[in-house]
């Protein structure tokens, strides 16, 4: 089956074809963080409208990068939710009349079950069940996985997501919008054990995330070390890494208790946090200590992209899963609530 995925949830046009028999045909993403540096966040309004002008050059680019014709395509797949209403909107809105006028089955799929599935595409997929890290911008959850649409949710953040902190302490560390990535970068350039930050909530039971309070200690660091020009660049680099080590340290020991918990051995992360190669080498090391395996997407599919969605969109219609005529979006939807397929 050739599938047509499209990601428009907050600020990344992502488009690309997905055929069943012979994998990602092509894909390409837009991002708009020149339009959101400059507010240092995402602007609801302006990423809804720069997806109404990205998003149908962006299908035609990629119809034509995967050399198929529109009337090739066999099912539209589209995020529906969770998200940015507008956002959302533009793309579901698209997707359904290009259905619609190709007289194809249409789907929306949930944002991060499109993310959970990305390891799919991969050379050596993970095979149910396992379990699954998805850390990224707007969401920090560990999820059982049994099958698709079988999830259950072991833990998730109370408060602001991993991706979400590692963002603003980017702002608190005056680098570039997004924070995450710089921070990484920056972080490279660290010392190791000047600063220890506290590993949040792994002094109690339960899988839950959270990470207000190490974004605190990290402003209050800042404000201890400052002199009148501010930071010096080894200092902002220590600090960098010593929040870096408190997230990954934070997430390891609460992906090894969702292992333990569930008896299970293989442990996927996804997501855009999930690209972050600081924690990909601890949790490679910890999985290798108890004869597990880990696994994660290229980095160019652990950010919002179209391939994704065009995947998990392609199973279930492969199901026979089919949307109803009325067009709808969920700024918010329970990963559990889904209904599973075989």
């Amino acid at each position: 089956m050739l599938v047509l995925g499209i990601e428009t949830s907050c600020d990344e046009t992502g488009i690309a074809v997905y055929d069943s028999e012979r994998g990602l045909l092509a894909d390409s993403v837009y991002s708009q963080v020149d339009i959101h540096a400059q507010f240092g966040g995402v602007i609801p309004e302006l990423a809804s409208r720069d997806h109404i002008r990205k998003t149908l050059p962006l299908i035609r680019q990629v119809i034509a990068d995967a050399g198929i014709a529109g009337s090739d395509i066999e099912g539209v797949a589209y995020t529906a939710g969770p998200g940015l209403i507008g956002a959302l909107l533009v793309g579901a809105s698209i997707g359904r009349s290009l259905a619609m006028g190709w007289d194809v089955p249409a789907i929306g799929v949930h944002h991060m079950e499109g993310h959970l599935l990305a390891p799919m595409l991969e050379d050596e997929p993970p095979e149910f069940p396992f379990v699954a890290l998805l850390v990224s911008g707007g969401h920090t959850q560990l999820v059982r996985v049994e099958g698709i649409g079988r999830y259950h949710v072991l833990g998730e953040s109370l408060d602001d997501a991993a991706g979400e902190a590692f963002d603003k302490v980017g702002k608190m560390l005056d680098l570039p919008y997004p924070g995450g990535p710089h921070v990484a970068k920056l972080a490279q350039q660290g010392s190791r054990g000047r600063f220890r930050f506290p590993r949040p909530m792994t002094n109690r039971p339960g899988l839950d995330f959270s990470f207000s309070g190490l974004k605190t200690f990290v402003r209050n660091t800042i404000v201890e070390h400052s002199e009148d020009g501010g930071l010096d660049e080894q200092t902002r680099a220590d600090i960098a890494w010593a929040f870096e080590d408190a997230v990954v340290s934070t997430l390891a020991i609460k992906c090894r208790r969702a292992l333990e918990h569930t008896g299970l051995q293989s442990l996927i992360i996804a997501g855009g946090v999930s690209a972050n190669q600081h924690l990909r080498e601890v949790l490679e090391a910890n999985l290798r200590k108890v004869n597990g395996r880990l696994f994660y997407a290229k980095p160019s599919l652990c950010t919002d992209n179209g391939a994704m969605i065009a995947y998990a969109g392609c199973q279930r219609l492969l199901a026979g899963q089919v949307e109803d005529l009325p067009i709808t979006a969920q700024p918010r939807w329970n990963l559990e609530s889904l209904p599973a397929i075989a």
